[in-house]
C-alpha cells in the first residue's frame, strides 16, 4: 500500500517556535508516513534543526501540535520522546570514544543485577544490534576510537535502532564519508523503509541524495513552510528555488579563458612522513587546481604538510619563489599562504570571539601597534573585505557561533585575505553549507582565482572539483597517481586514478 493511503505516524501541526525576539520557526507542519523516506530541505537558518529539536524532545516549542499515531504527545522530554520511538543520528556522533562498542550500544540500559553487569548477555544483545547494520565482522569489546568514521556512523544508528525506534532522524550523516560508505549507508536507509516500515526524515545538502533516496520532500525557509511534495513533482531548479527564494543560474561560476600567471606554489618532491611516493605540482596565479581521492588518500595531510601543519619527511615548497625553510604555519603565513581546515568548529572559528576578532587573528601585527590592538583598525580592515565575501550579518561585535556554517565559511576566507594572502589551500570548503551559500563560496572563489590568488581545493565532493577547478590532481596512498585538465576530467577518469596505484617509484 503507498505511504501517502495510510494514516501519518507523526504530524507536526501549525509550530512555532522563538528564541528571545528571533521567531526561528512560524506556522510550520509536516507528516511522516511509515515505509517512507521524507527529506527536509532548506537552508541554514531555515528552522530545520530546531524542528529536530522539536521532535526529539530536545526543546519545546511555543505553539501547534506534535502528534504521534494521531495522539498529542504534547512537549515530551528527550527520554520520553525515545518511548515514544524517536531516534536521531546526528552528524557530530554522540559516542563515547574511549568506551567500547557494546557499553556505547547499551548505555543507559546496560544488563546487570546487583550493579554487576552481566557481560555475555551484553555481548549477545550487541551483536544482534552490530548484524542489523551489517557490521557482523565488528568486535563489540573494541573501543569506538579504534573504529573508522564510517563503522562508528554505523554503530550510532544501531543504537539509535536499539532503542527500537521506528521513528529515525538522519541529520547529514554522510557530510564526512567517503563515497563508497555514504552508498551503503543510504542503501541502509532504503532497507530500514521498505523491510521493517521505519519512518525516516533526512537532512542533507547534497541534493543528489535527495533525489536518489527521497519519497516526498518538505521544504522551510526563513524558519516557514514552503512546500512539500513528491520528490518526482522537483526538479534540481525548482528545488533550490523553493529553497533560498530565489533562481540561482548555475551553481558554479560560468568558466571564462584565463591567461595564467606566474607560479606561486611549487611544491617539489614532498613525502608525507611514512610515505615512500613523492607529490610534485604547481599552482600559478589565477588558476584553481583540485587534490582529488578517496578518503584516507592523504589530500588533508598533503595541504596540512605544505602549510608546515604536519612533519615531512622529504620535498621542498615555494611559495612566490620563497622557500620555506622551517616548515612552519607561522612562516607559511608569512611567505603568503593561507589555509582553511576542514573541521571548521574544530581548528578555523573562535567560538566566542567577534566576527572583527576571527578575521583579524592571522595578522595581528597589522592592526596593532607596541603591541596594542586598534579596535578602529580591525573594524576598518573587516569593512574593507566583508563586501568582497557576500557575508550576512548584523555587527562586526556578533559572535562568529551565531552565524550559518555558510557565512562561518566566508569569515575564515576573510581571514586569510586580511593577511594578503598570495595561495589559498582550502580543505572541503563547502563542508556542512547549504546550497545558497555555496553558490556564493563557488562565487568567491572564482573571483580570487581572477584577482591573482592561486588556490588549491580538496574535495570528496566530485562535482564540485569538476564544477570549479581548472585541473585535478588525484592522490591514493600519499601518492599521486594522474593528473587530468578539466577538459578530460569526468566522475568515471577521477574515480579511476583514485584507486590505482601513485605513478611515481618510490624515493
Amino acid at each position: 500500500m503507498a505511504a501517502s493511503t495510510l494514516p501519518p505516524l507523526v504530524q507536526m501541526k501549525h509550530v512555532s517556535k522563538s528564541f528571545g525576539p528571533v521567531q526561528v520557526l512560524k506556522d510550520v507542519s509536516l507528516e511522516m508516513y511509515r515505509g517512507e523516506v521524507l527529506c527536509l530541505a532548506g537552508e541554514n537558518g531555515a528552522g530545520k534543526s530546531t524542528l529536530i529539536k522539536i521532535l526529539t524532545g530536545a526543546i519545546s516549542r511555543d505553539g501547534g501540535e506534535y502528534l504521534i499515531d494521531g495522539q498529542n504527545v504534547g512537549s515530551p522530554t528527550p527520554a520520553q520522546a525515545r518511548e515514544l520511538g524517536v531516534g536521531v543520528v546526528y552528524q557530530e556522533l554522540s559516542l563515547l570514544p574511549e568506551v567500547s562498542v557494546e557499553e556505547n550500544l547499551l548505555m543507559g540500559h546496560l544488563p546487570a543485577l546487583r550493579g554487576v553487569i552481566n557481560r555475555k548477555e551484553l555481548r549477545t544483545r550487541a551483536v544482534s544490534m552490530l548484524e542489523r547494520v551489517g557490521l557482523n565482522r565488528v568486535d563489540p569489546a573494541t573501543h569506538v576510537s579504534d573504529l573508522s568514521l564510517a563503522t562508528r556512523q554505523m554503530v550510532e544508528i544501531a543504537k539509535v535502532l536499539g532503542a527500537d525506534a521506528r521513528i529515525v532522524i538522519f541529520d547529514e550523516p554522510t557530510t564526512a564519508l567517503s563515497d563508497d560508505d555514504a552508498q551503503y549507508l543510504l542503501r541502509l536507509i532504503q532497507h530500514l523503509k521498505r523491510e521493517e516500515g521505519v519512518a525516516i526524515l533526512y537532512v542533507t545538502h547534497r541534493l543528489e541524495e535527495i533525489f536518489e533516496i527521497g519519497d516526498r520532500i518538505t521544504v522551510l525557509r526563513d524558519g516557514q513552510f514552503v512546500t512539500t511534495g513528491l520528490t518526482s513533482e522537483f526538479t534540481h531548479d525548482t528545488l533550490i528555488r523553493s529553497m533560498v527564494g530565489r533562481q540561482i543560474e548555475a551553481l558554479y561560476p560560468q568558466r571564462e579563458q584565463k591567461q595564467l600567471g606566474k607560479i606561486l606554489l611549487s611544491v617539489q618532491g614532498l613525502r608525507l612522513q611514512g610515505s615512500p611516493y613523492p607529490i610534485s605540482f604547481d599552482v600559478h596565479a589565477g588558476e584553481i587546481v583540485g587534490l582529488g581521492g578517496l578518503v584516507g588518500a592523504g589530500r588533508t595531510e598533503t595541504v596540512r604538510a605544505i602549510f608546515g601543519a604536519d612533519p615531512i619527511d622529504a620535498g621542498k615548497v615555494y611559495v612566490d619563489g620563497t622557500l620555506l625553510h622551517s616548515r612552519s604555519p607561522a612562516q607559511a603565513v608569512d611567505a603568503g599562504l593561507g589555509l582553511l581546515t576542514e573541521d571548521r568548529k574544530e581548528l578555523g572559528i573562535l567560538a566566542d570571539l567577534s566576527l572583527r576578532e576571527n578575521v583579524t587573528i592571522a595578522d595581528l601585527a597589522a592592526v596593532s601597534k607596541l603591541g596594542v590592538i586598534s579596535r578602529k583598525k580591525e573594524v576598518s580592515l573587516f569593512r574593507q573585505l566583508v563586501p568582497r565575501l557576500r557575508l550576512r550579518y548584523h555587527s562586526s561585535e556578533q559572535t562568529i557561533s551565531s552565524l550559518s556554517g555558510g557565512n562561518q565559511q566566508k569569515v575564515l576566507l576573510s581571514r586569510w585575505l586580511a593577511t594578503k594572502a598570495k595561495v589559498l589551500l582550502l580543505d572541503e570548503p563547502t563542508k556542512g553549507v547549504d546550497v545558497g551559500a555555496k553558490a556564493d563560496i563557488y562565487q568567491i572563489i572564482g573571483d580570487l582565482a581572477s584577482q591573482g590568488l592561486g588556490i588549491v581545493v580538496v574535495s570528496s565532493y566530485l562535482p564540485e572539483l569538476l564544477g570549479i577547478c581548472d585541473r585535478v590532481i588525484i592522490l591514493h596512498d600519499f601518492g599521486v597517481t594522474g593528473e587530468l585538465p578539466i577538459e578530460k576530467a569526468t566522475e568515471e577518469a577521477v574515480l579511476h586514478l583514485a584507486s590505482s596505484a601513485p605513478i611515481s617509484t618510490p624515493a
